[in-house]
């Protein structure tokens, strides 16, 4: 059994960690609730932005959408990886990474796959085995639409020019502070919906429906990167609090399993001085 020395420098250990992570747990909480309602908040108007532009290509000629609709046969792919830059929030990152990897091994093996990275974990091990063209830590220092839009500007670009047949986004999706969804999305070319459309509104189109679809897909698809973003943002927090939570509560019953066998010791060593009193004691009168 260790010695009680040991076993207090290990409660007092224990103890210092316990308050670390309890702060890093209220520190979450915090910045969660702000996350949280970011992206609540936006998530309908940029469903219902996506929505509307689907649903009115589908009612245009296959040209109108223009090159962010022309479907291609896909050799070269490029891939949105989106984690976060500190650790500590469980599996949060890995399993990004691990999706990117699955996603790239189970369908397109033996084709041309480049990633981008958004945040420091995703491309610190990304890098190692795949092509990274840019990655993006600072986004989440100031995590604004304007900031985002340079970043889908150039993914855009990257597309027109024929750099990629087709762009997937990688990342968390938000569902409440302990449940975070892996989703890989199709960022470019823009899906069409499948089936027959039918609005149910009747619009009047100023100038043209044409001119109109056009201007709302650059639009559309920075709305859909940032909402991507945000919601990554919201699920580190989420998954990092729960994390904090989780190691508070094994740290409390690691110092409670401690205390105890340091109270044993104790009260064995106590014991074993009172024999050795009594035993010394009895020794004297005899």
């Amino acid at each position: 059994m260790a010695n009680l020395k040991e076993i207090r420098n290990r409660i007092t250990s224990i103890g210092s960690t316990m308050q670390i992570t309890s702060a890093m747990k209220m520190v979450s909480a915090a910045k969660l609730k702000k996350a949280q309602d970011a992206i609540t908040q936006m998530r309908p108007y940029a469903n219902k932005l996506t929505e509307l532009l689907q649903s009115l290509s589908a009612t245009l000629e296959d040209e109108v959408g223009g090159v962010y609709s022309e479907q291609k046969e896909v050799s070269k792919v490029l891939l949105v990886a989106i984690t976060s830059n500190r650790g500590l929030c469980g599996g949060f990152n890995s399993n990004v990474i691990k999706a990117s990897i699955k996603n790239i091994e189970d369908n397109y093996k033996g084709k041309q796959v480049d990633i981008l990275t958004i945040g420091k974990k995703g491309n610190d091990i990304l890098a190692k085995n795949y092509t990274v063209i840019e990655n993006h830590n600072g986004i989440f220092d100031d995590l604004t639409f304007d900031n985002v839009a340079v970043i889908a500007e150039k993914i855009m670009s990257l597309f027109a020019e024929g750099e990629y047949d087709r762009v997937e986004l990688v990342y968390n999706r938000f569902k409440n502070a302990a449940t975070q969804i892996e989703t890989i999305e199709q960022f470019l070319p823009i899906e069409p919906i499948k089936g027959d459309i039918k609005l149910n509104t009747d619009y009047l189109f100023e100038p043209t429906k044409a001119e109109i679809v056009l201007e709302l897909i650059p639009k559309s698809l920075k709305t859909q990167l940032y909402k991507a973003i945000r919601d990554s943002f919201a699920s580190e927090h989420g998954a990092r609090m729960t994390a904090m939570h989780k190691a508070t509560d094994n740290a409390t019953e690691l110092r409670d399993d401690l205390l105890l066998t340091y109270n044993k010791a104790r009260q064995a060593a106590i014991t074993n001085e009172i024999l050795e009193i009594v035993g010394g004691a009895e020794a004297l009168n005899n």
